[in-house]
């Protein structure tokens, strides 16, 4: 967000913003909502649910859909990326998919498609996860 327009962000809406910095991995507008209530910020639900619908527009934050239905967000970098997801602990790395990036664009014009856009979500277990399951 450029500085004047974080200027005009409410006081909700930047800390909303500074607590999603500091934020490991993905997580639910409930959890954002309880710990900024838990910090000492008043900030409603719905307020928070705006915001990170905001973020998401701008492509401040990437938005990821668990199989029950439910929004996890997480503030990432600008560039275009995919994750991998830990299933049991929820880490996230950030990874960079040129052969799935060169596919899309394949199969978009198998079909003759254009404009296309595009989102990948690998899941696995990462190594620490694995390693105390093993045990």
């Amino acid at each position: 967000m450029s500085p004047a327009a974080r200027r005009r962000a409410s006081p909700q809406r930047v800390a909303v913003e500074d607590l999603l910095r500091s934020t490991e991995g993905f997580t639910s507008a409930q959890d954002l909502h309880a710990r900024l209530r838990q910090r000492g910020d008043r900030v409603g639900l719905a307020t928070v649910y705006r915001a990170l619908q905001s973020l998401a527009e701008e492509g401040a934050v990437d938005v990821l859909r668990t199989d029950d239905g439910e929004a996890l967000y997480r503030r990432c970098s600008t560039s275009h990326h995919h994750h991998l997801v830990c299933r049991v602990c929820g880490r996230t790395v950030e990874v960079e998919g040129r052969p799935v990036e060169r596919w899309a664009v394949q199969v978009a014009a198998e079909h003759g498609f254009a404009d296309v856009d595009h989102v990948v979500e690998v899941f696995g277990t990462c190594a620490d996860c694995a390693r105390r399951q093993s045990r």
